[in-house]
């Protein structure tokens, strides 16, 4: 039973992890790439480390905390630095392939109080 479950948490996690790769080489522009690594290669990487968990901690003396302590650093790390990455393309004013959204009036212009008046 073990065997099947550890087998089928590295199955998905290679998928994942292929999917992500493949999406970060195939996407169009940057912010869509962003999502290769940070969604489907988290996942992947995690399922792979949860297999790995769960074989040493069966093998070995106790509860493997090394895979977690990896788990948990993904986690927190991968979300973040794309967001940073964001950021900075962003400011870097790098161009999308999507189209801007449409300017919403502001529903305050009208009450606003101008310099001159």
């Amino acid at each position: 039973m073990l065997e099947m479950m550890l087998s089928a948490l590295i199955v998905v996690g290679a998928l994942f992890t292929f999917i992500g790769s493949l999406g970060l080489a195939r996407l169009g522009d940057f912010y869509t790439r962003l999502h290769g690594p940070t969604k489907a290669t988290t996942l992947g990487v995690g399922a792979l480390l949860i297999a790995s968990v769960l074989y040493f901690s069966t093998r070995g003396e106790g509860l493997s905390l090394h895979e977690i302590l990896v788990t948990l650093f993904l986690f927190i790390t991968a979300p973040v630095s794309a967001h940073l990455l964001a950021k900075a393309a962003l400011h870097l004013r790098v161009r999308s392939i999507a189209p801007p959204p449409p300017e919403a009036e502001d529903p305050l212009a009208d009450t606003r109080v101008r310099a001159g008046d």
